[in-house]
């Protein structure tokens, strides 16, 4: 290998840094200074001034079911990419893939154990409410 295979990588890293740097750069001069007013500070969602402040916070539950999804799928995405080099793959790939696959149902078990895919919400109030009755007693 010589060093002229890598100039595609150096002028593409190149180009993402310079990138970054015009961006921010270009961000901080035409960005607006000045002290902070209410306008500034008040949050501002879909052009939307929020009259009342929410009932509650959203649960962390939300987020975890998000990371979750995005985890689930980045693992779908690498048994495409296993499924579409089957052929060369052979007894090795479905070994490698059997013991992902076996990762993966095993996070899937832990998760579903720990109660984050459970929507519903009466019962899990009932199982609280159970074990706190038990620790009581």
């Amino acid at each position: 290998m010589d060093l002229a295979s890598y100039l595609p990588v150096v002028v593409m890293l190149v180009l993402a840094i310079g990138f970054v740097l015009v961006s921010v750069l270009l961000g901080r001069w035409i960005s607006t200074r000045g002290p902070a007013s209410a306008e500034k500070l008040a949050p501002y969602e879909c052009g939307i001034v929020p009259e009342v402040e929410p009932a509650q916070r959203f649960p962390v539950k939300f987020y975890v079911v998000a990371m979750l999804f995005v985890i689930f799928d980045v693992e779908i995405i690498f048994l495409f990419a296993w499924a579409a080099n089957f052929p060369e793959l052979q007894w090795y790939g479905v070994a490698t893939v059997g013991v992902f696959t076996l990762f993966v149902l095993e996070t899937l078990a832990y998760v579903w154990k720990r109660g984050a895919l459970d929507w519903n919400v009466r019962r899990r109030e009932r199982r609280f409410a159970t074990t706190s009755f038990e620790e009581a007693a």
